[in-house]
């Protein structure tokens, strides 16, 4: 099992431990409710060490991304990051990336631990012909993200860099102690923050600081595991892969169609045009359920008796103090107040289809 250079601190935290993707991370520290709250009222910060960063490099990084990605890549300025996905020939998601332009001809992508191994597998056979070297630097950089609505002006005080210009999904470099450490204003909370990438030795000794030096403000920014983080995901309506994302379905059925670009050629283009002109057969809703029970992934959702969908993510909402979910369902029956019942073996419960996302910070 994999390990992140911020192992030692999540034990002398009191983390709970669990093995996820293949790596050891914590899952909770005080408890997941008090972190998903603290989260939406002030600043966590999360070990995200496990999600992959590999860099593109060279006169070819340009346009092979272009023909992995399903959004535009080329005409990135430096300093900006998107959101996309990258797809098999027959429209189903490989995952969701987040690229980012270092430079004219220098690229990093940030993907998911799960599909890291496949993925470096697929880009070496994707690059034939293309004059680009891919380096994974996931084990040599540790990456946290400090997200709350405190986070930025926090951070502001306590990093060497000015954040105040600093756009969403758009990035800063600064140095500290000879080397180069990144800043991205990008998350998956549903509320503002940044995702910091930084050399795995110095890792340890930031997050410490980090921690240390925002209480003495009298602002702390508290550890939050993947309990939290998938909690405050799932409010905020964003997909995880494994659950609203998979190779057996494709982008715009999954309700991603905004980064799928189909005026320029990229792999599964073909296929995901031909969904843009039918129309998907199923797609992504969201659910608020009448019960106290939390629907699992793959539950079938049914109407009439039939099962029509399926559930990819249930949890009860901190932040709402009800039951809700994500799922897949025919067209007919996605529209919002649609009533449906969540099948949970042994029982059946009433729900009903709402918009997504659920929550959305306050502005």
């Amino acid at each position: 099992m994999l390990q992140t250079a911020l192992v030692t601190f999540h034990r002398g935290a009191g983390a709970r431990m669990v093995e996820f993707a293949g790596w050891e991370m914590p899952v909770y520290y005080e408890g997941l409710i008090k972190e998903h709250h603290w989260t939406r009222q002030h600043a966590s910060v999360f070990d995200v060490s496990h999600m992959g960063r590999v860099e593109f490099r060279g006169p070819g990084a340009s346009a092979l991304l272009e023909k992995l990605n399903t959004r535009r890549i080329g005409d990135m300025p430096v300093g900006q990051c998107r959101y996309s996905h990258m797809c098999r020939d027959d429209g189903g998601i490989l995952d969701d990336v987040i690229v980012s332009r270092l430079g004219p001809d220098h690229f990093l992508v940030v993907c998911n631990a799960s599909n890291r191994p496949k993925l470096l597998d697929w880009w070496e056979r994707q690059r034939a012909g293309f004059d680009v070297t891919i380096e994974d630097q996931t084990l040599q950089t540790a990456m946290v993200a400090i997200q709350g609505p405190e986070a930025l002006e926090t951070l502001g005080r306590l990093l060497p860099l000015d954040l105040t210009d600093l756009k969403r999904y758009h990035f800063k470099t600064g140095q500290v102690f000879g080397t180069s450490y990144y800043v991205a204003r990008t998350g998956y909370t549903g509320e503002d923050g940044v995702e910091i990438i930084l050399p795995a030795h110095l890792a340890l000794t930031a997050v410490h600081m980090l921690i240390n030096q925002s209480a003495e403000l009298g602002r702390p920014i508290k550890p939050a595991g993947l309990g939290a983080r998938d909690t405050l995901r799932t409010e905020a309506g964003m997909p995880l892969y494994g659950h609203e994302l998979s190779e057996e379905w494709d982008s715009i059925s999954a309700g991603q169609g905004w980064c799928v670009h189909l005026d320029k050629d990229f792999i599964g283009r073909a296929a995901l045009q031909k969904v843009k002109e039918h129309g998907p057969s199923r797609t992504l809703a969201g659910f608020e359920v009448d019960s106290r029970r939390t629907p699992r992934s793959g539950a079938p959702i049914r109407c009439d008796s039939q099962q029509v969908g399926f559930v990819t993510s249930g949890i009860t909402s901190p932040t709402l103090g009800k039951v809700i979910a994500m799922g897949f369902l025919p067209p007919r029956w996605s529209a919002v107040g649609s009533a449906v019942e969540m099948d949970l073996g042994k029982t059946r419960v009433p729900a009903r289809v709402v918009p997504l996302p659920f929550y959305k910070r306050p502005r």
